[in-house]
């Protein structure tokens, strides 16, 4: 401790300690208690059943056909508005950002609202008696929900691709589709790597649309949660996140390494733009690109009016009246909407801060157990939302810890941490490291240097992170599953749990509602962000 003090200060040193118990306490010690839960005859049971071999199966399957759709429609989407020269393309670029920001549950609920048996397509304009519930509909769903991503880390990598590259083989006499194929889209392997990996592991984590839309497809991030809810079965869930695990792993292992693969191939391709411009998509490319486009949009937009118009009807998909009887009847879930939101806003808070110190301490200091910090912050990434939440709730009845709230918050802090960690890295690594020595050559502490330059520098990467950790937070389902209790009810759940009972009213009205919200509190954060942004560089 004498070093750590010496190297940063002794108020430095506490938050470097406190850090450190925090990732101990928080991740593994959770994850040594579900390591020891399962028994032998759990094992036995999992390898040896056809229900467990069939719910690997549906999972295997869902993950490759989701992330491979929702990549190549990110990255369609992606080239679109970055090289296709598309109509209206402000609008479209920002459609992906606006549904990421989305809470995750909407998109399943608008699904059945859409789709289901009494959907307002497959029933009300096309006269099916028919669901969508199992592989198809959570499908579709997933890749509405993940495509987001897959478009911008595609965008990111396009945007970085020397345009003299392609000029230089226009030169040559390539034609657009041969450019395309020979230089563009192997320069783009990176990203898509990269989205492919990213998305891979949120698909095997993800618990809401599974729960809603999957009906008799059950995925491991599913059958977790009921054998320990439906069947007490803890070993028999434990045993199924292990093994859900191990998949995640891999794909975090391969994911880390290909990001220092984007990012070397990055810095190996990129450089100044040519002042020759780049020729423009032919028409007939432009108009395809934009119907692309503008298909996928309806999509998205068609969700949100699902949700509006779920929570002004009588009964969905039978009597269409218009009512206030949903929206009043919301008074009832205050408690829910207020927990959300105050859990998510902690959480986000203190994920946020502990991840800039983090990230801080990793890349620019040379603090003692870098490596465990660099290595534990970034393994929530790797861990199924199902499996952390179950870990929590069995190290806290070991442990005979009560507190739901804390629990809550403890999960949406470090299952949202991984993100925010990498985009403060990036952030703070496009910051010279001579303003460190500076400050410091000057007598300023370590802290002194994060809180007065580093920090005041990152107000973009910093609200991002916030944003994203918030916005997860206040629609997460499959961490928090486990924890809610009679007292911290949560206005995810509640949704579920309505949708489940057939209340669509009730369940529209209340997303609706906590989307709203969400919206606003994000507009006064963009607005106080851009406010000392503003001051900061005028200073």
């Amino acid at each position: 401790m004498r070093h750590i003090g010496k190297d940063g200060g002794k108020p430095f040193g506490m938050l470097w300690f406190a850090v450190v118990i925090f990732f101990a306490v928080c991740v593994l010690i959770p994850l040594f208690f579900v390591a020891l839960t399962p028994r032998t005859e759990d094992f036995l049971s999992v390898l040896t059943s056809e229900r467990w071999h069939t719910a690997m199966i549906h999972t295997a399957l869902i993950c490759l056909s989701s992330t491979l759709l929702s990549v190549l429609i990110g990255y369609v989407y992606a080239y679109a508005v970055v090289r296709g020269d598309i109509f209206c393309k402000t609008f479209f670029s920002g459609i992906p950002i606006l549904h990421l920001i989305t809470p995750p549950f909407v998109g399943g609920l608008a699904f059945i609202l859409l789709f289901g048996r009494q959907g307002f397509v497959t029933h009300r304009l096309l006269g099916l008696d028919v669901s969508l519930y199992g592989f198809w509909g959570l499908l579709l769903a997933q890749v509405l929900c993940f495509f987001p991503i897959a478009y911008l880390i595609c965008v990111q990598t396009l945007r970085g691709i020397n345009p003299s590259l392609e000029q230089s083989a226009r030169g040559m006499g390539a034609s657009p589709l041969k450019i395309f194929c020979s230089v563009t889209l192997p320069l783009s392997f990176p990203g898509i790597l990269s989205a492919l990996l990213f998305i891979a592991v949120s698909v095997l984590s993800d618990f809401g649309n599974p729960m809603i839309v999957g009906g008799r497809f059950r995925v491991l991030a599913v059958e977790i949660y009921t054998q320990l809810t439906g069947w007490l079965n803890a070993g028999t869930s434990a045993v199924l996140g292990l093994v859900l695990i191990a998949p995640s792993i891999l794909l975090f292992v391969l994911q880390n390494h290909m990001l220092k693969a984007n990012t070397a191939k990055i810095a190996t391709i990129g450089g100044k733009s040519s002042p020759l411009p780049r020729q423009k998509a032919s028409l007939t490319v432009r108009i395809l690109l934009t119907l692309f486009c503008a298909l996928i949009t309806f999509a998205i937009v068609a969700q949100f009016f699902a949700i509006v118009a779920g929570a002004f009807q009588k009964l969905w998909g039978v009597n269409t009246a218009f009512t206030l009887s949903h929206v009043k009847a919301m008074g009832g879930y205050l408690h829910e909407l207020r927990n959300s939101l105050c859990f998510a806003l902690v959480g986000a808070l203190i994920s946020t801060t502990i991840a800039s110190f983090t990230a801080y301490v990793t890349h620019r200091t040379d603090m003692p157990l870098r490596r465990f910090l660099d290595v534990v912050a970034q393994l929530p990434s790797a861990l199924p939302g199902t499996l952390f939440g179950l870990a929590l709730a069995l190290a806290a009845n070991a442990l005979r810890v009560r507190a739901s709230g804390l629990l809550i918050v403890i999960a949406m802090t470090v299952g949202f941490l991984p993100f925010s960690y990498r985009i403060l890295s990036s952030t703070f690594a496009q910051l010279k490291t001579t303003l460190d020595d500076g400050a410091r050559s000057l007598g300023a502490d370590r802290l002194r240097v994060f809180a007065t330059i580093l920090l005041p520098l990152s107000t973009g990467g910093i609200f991002s992170s916030f944003v994203y950790d918030f916005v997860r937070g206040v629609g997460t389902l499959s961490a928090v599953i486990f924890l809610v209790s009679f007292n911290t009810p949560l206005a995810s759940v509640r949704i579920l749990n309505l949708a489940e009972q057939g209340d669509w009213g009730k369940s529209a009205a209340l997303a609706l509602i906590l989307t709203c919200v969400t919206f606003m509190i994000l507009g006064i954060g963009r607005y106080v962000e851009t406010r000392l942004r503003k001051r900061i560089w005028s200073e």
